[in-house]
């Protein structure tokens, strides 16, 4: 499954567009990661912890949008839009979002 975030693939038009789709991964953070981030936040430096599940809820939320690309018979997702949130009370989870137009190259 061919992903971007440009509106169109140079070399390769779209044939049928099959419609937007939607995908959202929200991953709690737990008390051990806000400890560590609390104190990168008074030392100063990234977080790696939180970073790791951002990239997992980044990598899930993209695979949920490839399969509701996929229902749908398409063979690529263009326009792709991703986005952060935080959630629940006090913000302690985090959301991607994600979304794209499913289309058939």
């Amino acid at each position: 499954m061919l992903i971007s975030t440009t509106p169109f693939i140079e070399g390769r038009p779209v044939q049928e567009y099959k419609g937007a789709v939607y995908s959202q991964a929200i991953l709690g953070a737990n008390v051990v990661l806000d400890l560590l981030a609390s104190i990168r936040d008074f030392i100063g430096g990234r977080s790696s912890s939180y970073e790791r599940v951002l990239e997992r809820a980044r990598e899930d939320a993209l695979k949920g949008l490839m399969k509701e690309a996929q229902k749908v018979g398409a063979n690529a997702i263009l326009a792709v839009d991703l986005d952060y949130n935080t959630v629940g009370p006090n913000g302690q989870m985090m959301m991607v979002s994600v979304s794209g137009t499913a289309v058939v190259l």
